[in-house]
Parts: structure tokens; C-alpha cells; sequence
């Protein structure tokens, strides 16, 4: 079963510096409907303006992973990780037993755009971690592991039964994936346009799957897919 979450039904926060999109319940956006897939916790779609940011603040037995589509995310955490996240570039930072941290766009005028991620890890209390690692030379067409439990295929290792593959699509690309029994899946569209199993989406869209043994997506897009436990 594929069950549509459109772009437009999302939770919204909007700060003036901070234009965000919510797929589940975060903050004061509160949906019982959608307050989680499985393990998947959070998919915010961020919008920040020149300058803007979140000051430090902190997290804790959460696995919280970052995509920059546009523009750059300057970092800083209390493990002493200092450094940017540029476009194409994926951030992994396990919040384990605490850290706290900044993020902001270190260009004045420039907007940044991004997808922020929680999944929930497998037991709580672990030593917090971080990893930075850029996909943007992947090749299109293909299924690409960005994260996984053992670290697949150059994925970054997290601390939960999950697997987040991504694909980049060109008009006339078709990827297929299957999952095994018992196991469901998340898919989020990055960009542009595809169609899922028949089914078309627009970017931001959701799509929930149950009880499908494969997807077949096709478009011009970027593609975000999650397999779930």
C-alpha cells in the first residue's frame, strides 16, 4: 500500500529567517496522524535565510542527519566539530548521551536549503558521534546507500535497523527497489518531479509504504527513500 503525504498538507514554521515544512509532528506543529514512520522521526524541509541560524542548543539519543541541497550550513558542536556542509553534502550527528550545537548559514544574502532528519536510534545512552561525507559526485540512475547499520557501499554507519538509499533521476531514469519481508519504507522527494509505482509526486511530497514488495520510480527528481524495520 502506498499512502500519499502531499507536500502542501506538511506542518509549517515560519520565523522570517526560517522558512520550514514539517512531514511529521515537530515543535509546535503537533499531528497525531503524523507523528512518526516507524524509527522515522523527522523530515524537515529548511529554508534559511542570509544570516540566519539556530544558536546552540541541544539533543540527545537521536540520530540526526542532515542533506544541504542548496547553499552551505556552517556547524559547531560541544565534540568540537567545527567546519561547513556544503551542497550535495550529507552531515550524520549521533546525539547519543548529549551534545549541543549551532547551525547556521554563513552567507549574508544567500539562502540555504536543506533537509533535516531524526530517526530514532536502536537503545539510548551512546557516546555521541559525527560524520561528513558528500554524495554529490553519484553517479544518476542508481540507488546510492548514504546511511546504513554497517556502513554498506561508503554509507555512513548509524545506530538503527535503517537504510537511507537516494537516487538521482533524469527524464527517463527508473530505479527499483525491494524490500524485504516485514519491512516498510519512507519515501520523500527532494526535488522535482517522479512517479512512484504509477503514482506521481511533486517535490516535498511523501509517500508511506506498506506491504509493497518493490517501488518502481521514475522522474527527473531526487529521491529520498528509506527502509525501515
Amino acid at each position: 500500500m502506498l499512502t500519499l503525504r502531499p507536500a502542501a498538507h506538511r506542518g509549517t514554521t515560519n520565523f522570517g529567517w526560517l522558512d520550514s515544512r514539517h512531514s511529521f509532528s515537530f515543535g509546535d506543529y503537533s499531528d497525531p496522524d503524523h507523528h512518526h514512520f516507524r524509527a522515522l522521526r523527522v523530515i524537515n524541509d529548511d529554508r534559511i535565510a542570509g544570516g540566519g541560524g539556530f544558536p546552540t542548543h541541544p539533543h540527545r539519543d537521536m540520530e540526526i542527519l542532515t542533506f544541504v541541497l542548496s547553499g552551505d550550513i556552517a556547524h559547531r558542536d560541544s565534540m568540537g566539530t567545527v567546519g561547513t556542509v556544503n551542497a550535495g553534502e550529507w552531515q550524520y550527528m549521533s546525539a547519543g548521551t548529549g551534545v549541543a550545537h549551532s547551525e547556521f548559514n554563513p552567507s549574508a544574502t544567500d539562502p540555504t536549503h536543506l533537509l533535516q532528519i531524526w530517526l530514532v536510534p536502536d537503545k539510548k545512552g551512546y557516546a555521541p558521534r559525527y560524520a561528513q561525507k558528500s554524495f554529490a559526485d553519484a553517479p544518476h540512475g542508481v540507488w546510492v546507500p548514504v546511511a546504513t547499520p554497517d556502513g554498506r557501499g561508503g554509507s555512513m554507519a548509524i545506530r538503527q535497523d535503517a537504510v537511507l538509499t537516494t537516487a538521482k533521476l533524469r527524464p527517463g531514469d527508473e530505479v527499483s527497489y525491494a524490500f524485504a519481508p516485514g519491512r516498510g519504507g519512507w519515501l520523500h522527494l527532494a526535488t522535482d518531479t517522479a512517479t512512484v509505482n504509477g503514482l506521481s509526486l511533486t517535490a516535498g511530497d511523501g509517500l508511506a509504504i506498506t506491504d509493497e514488495a518493490t517501488v518502481t520510480v521514475t522522474g527527473d527528481g531526487e529521491v529520498l527513500l528509506f527502509d525501515l524495520a
